[in-house]
C-alpha cells in the first residue's frame, strides 16, 4: 500500500513535509508501509480491531438506548514524535504541573495569588470545582495533582499548544497501553528497527506513586481503585488499571469508615485501606461532606482523609486548576510561582466574563470555538465555522446568560496524520494527551493518547463524538530496551 494518492492538504502533517517527503522521524515507518503487499495493511488493521475486541477495549456512552458499551475505534497508522520535540513537551509539562500544584496549594492556604491579583477572586470563588472544604488542608507529601492528562494540539504554524488541563479523573491511558501491545504484535520488525520509547512501565509507576502517598507508619500500603461502577464511561480503564497494578477495584459500597480508618469489606472481614486512587468526582466522594444524595461515595471518607489516615489521588479540590477559565491564566501562574516564561503556550483565549472579550466573542461566533468551563467529552462546545446560524444564536444566549461559564478561542487548524479510510489513506485531525504522574518526582509517559477525528473534516476528537485513537511513537536518540507486553506491566 502506497502514499502516492495521499493529499497533505493545507494542514501540518505529522508524517509528511510540505514537499511530500516523509519527515526524518517518520521515514522508517513510511518505508515499512510502502513495501507492504496490496491488502496487507488492511489485513493488519482488521487484525488490530479483532485483537482489541478480544481484549474488551471499550468505552461507555451515556444516553445510548441499545447497549452502552462500544469498541473504541483504532487506526493502525501511528503518530510519530521526534526525540527533540518530545524533550520540549516533557519539560513544558513538568513546568506546568509544578506551577499548578503550587497554585492549588496556595489557593487552599494563604491565597497570595489573589492578593497579588494574578487571577481575579471572582473567577476562582465561582468555579464549580472550588472546594471550601479543602481550605487549610495539607495533602500527603504536599501533592494535589497526582495524575494529569494535558491535551496538546499542533496548529498550522507547526507550534504545539496546550488546549486544556485535566486534573480530576483523566482517562484514556489504558488505550495507550493496549494500543501499544497490539502494534508490537503487528509490526515487530519496525519496533526492532526503530528506537521507540516504551510505555509499559506506566502501571508500575502509577502504583509506586500511590504507595508513596501512604501514611508514614504503614510499611506495606494497601491501595485500591475506586470506581463509580460498570456504567461509567471509563469502566474498562478502571478494571484494566486495577488488574495491571495488582490492586483491588472497589465501589463506594465496598468501603466503610471504621474507627478512624477506611476499610474494605472482604471475605475475611474488614481490612484497612491506605491509598485510594479515586476515579469519581469530588462531589460523589463523601455524602457527609459534599453531595448528601450521592450513592457512589463513602460516608466519613473526608474526615479520615483530613486526619491523614488515608490518601486520595487525585486530591479533592484540585479540579479548580482545569476549569477552562482558570486555564487562561496559567501563563501568569507559571510566571508568578516559578519566575519562568511558559514553555508550552496556551491557545489564545477570550474570557467571556470580561466585557471586551465577551463582546468580541459574540461578534465573532462564526470564527471561534466557544467552550463551557467545566464540560468535557466534546460537549458544551460550539465550533463556529462548522455551526449553523440557529446554533450560534442559541449559544449566544447561553453565553450572555452566564458569561463566567464560557471562553472563546480561535479555531485552530489541527495537524493531521495519515489514516486508513476504507482502502486508502486520508488525513485526519489529531490531538495528543500525555499523562503525567506527580509523586516523589514527576514522570511524563513517553507519548500518550493520540486521539483522531475519524469524521472527514471534523476537529472533534472525543470518542463520544465519533473519534478514535492511534498509537504514539516517541523516538529516542539512543537505542532503547524492548518493552515487555503492556498487559503484564513489565
Amino acid at each position: 500500500m502506497q502514499f502516492k494518492q495521499y493529499e497533505i492538504g493545507g494542514f501540518f502533517d505529522e508524517m509528511f513535509g510540505e514537499n511530500g517527503q516523509p519527515r526524518a522521524s517518520a521515514r522508517t515507518l513510511a518505508n515499512s508501509i510502502e513495501v507492504l503487499q496490496d491488502g496487507e495493511l488492511l489485513n493488519l488493521q482488521r487484525g488490530a480491531e479483532r485483537a482489541l475486541l478480544q481484549m474488551g477495549v471499550t468505552f461507555n456512552v451515556y444516553g445510548e438506548r441499545a447497549g452502552v458499551e462500544k469498541i473504541f475505534p483504532f487506526d493502525v497508522v501511528p503518530r510519530i514524535v521526534s526525540a527533540a520535540e518530545w524533550s520540549l513537551i516533557e519539560r513544558g509539562l513538568k513546568q506546568r504541573i509544578t506551577a499548578l500544584n503550587l497554585f492549588i496549594n496556595d489557593l487552599y492556604h494563604d491565597q497570595k495569588f489573589l492578593k497579588d491579583r494574578i487571577v481575579p477572586a471572582e473567577i476562582i470563588l465561582s468555579s464549580k470545582a472550588y472546594r471550601k472544604q479543602c481550605i487549610g488542608f495539607n495533602p500527603p507529601r504536599g501533592v494535589w495533582c497526582h495524575v494529569t492528562g494535558t491535551d496538546l494540539v499542533r496548529h498550522r504554524d507547526g507550534h504545539i499548544y496546550v488546549l486544556e488541563d485535566n486534573l480530576r479523573c483523566p482517562s484514556g491511558v489504558s488505550y495507550v497501553l493496549e494500543n501499544r501491545a497490539v502494534m508490537k504484535s503487528l509490526f515487530p520488525q519496525v519496533f526492532a528497527a526503530a528506537k521507540i520509547r516504551p510505555v509499559a512501565s506506566y502501571p508500575s509507576r502509577l502504583r509506586d506513586m500511590l504507595e508513596y502517598l501512604a501514611p508514614d507508619h504503614v510499611a506495606n500500603p494497601r491501595c485500591v481503585l475506586l470506581t463509580p461502577g460498570s456504567y461509567n464511561s471509563a469502566y474498562f480503564e478502571h478494571s484494566f488499571l486495577a488488574q495491571q497494578m495488582g490492586i483491588e477495584l472497589v465501589e463506594g459500597r465496598d468501603l466503610v469508615v471504621d474507627d478512624g480508618s477506611v476499610c474494605m469489606r472482604t471475605t475475611k472481614g474488614f481490612e484497612r485501606v491506605d491509598v485510594i486512587y479515586r476515579r469519581i468526582d469530588d462531589d460523589f466522594l463523601d455524602p457527609e461532606c459534599f453531595r448528601p444524595d450521592s450513592m457512589l461515595g463513602v460516608p466519613g471518607l473526608m474526615e479520615v482523609y483530613q486526619k491523614g489516615n488515608v490518601a486520595l489521588a487525585n486530591a479533592p479540590g484540585g479540579g479548580v486548576a482545569d476549569d477552562k477559565v482558570v486555564y487562561a491564566y496559567v501563563p501568569k501562574i507559571i510566571k508568578y510561582y516559578l519566575g519562568e516564561d511558559i514553555l508550552l503556550p496556551n491557545v489564545p483565549t477570550y474570557i467571556c466574563s470580561e466585557r471586551d472579550d465577551l463582546q468580541y466573542v459574540l461578534e465573532h461566533l462564526e470564527e471561534l470555538v466557544v467552550k463551557a468551563a467545566n464540560e468535557s467529552g466534546g460537549y458544551g462546545m460550539l465550533v463556529g465555522p462548522h455551526s449553523t446560524r440557529e446554533q450560534r444564536a442559541e449559544f449566544a444566549e447561553m453565553v450572555k446568560a452566564n458569561p463566567r461559564n464560557y471562553i472563546g478561542q480561535p479555531t485552530l487548524s489541527l495537524s493531521r496524520v495519515p489514516t486508513l479510510i476504507g482502502d486508502r489513506f486520508e488525513g485526519r485531525h489529531v490531538d495528543l494527551r500525555p499523562y503525567i504522574l506527580c509523586g516523589k518526582e514527576i514522570f511524563v509517559l513517553p507519548g500518550g493518547l493520540t486521539r483522531v477525528a475519524l469524521k472527514k473534516g471534523s476537529l472533534v476528537v472525543n470518542s463520544s463524538q465519533g473519534g478514535g485513537s492511534k498509537d504514539t511513537w516517541v523516538l529516542a536518540d539512543a537505542p532503547v530496551a524492548q518493552e515487555g507486553e503492556a498487559r503484564n506491566g513489565n
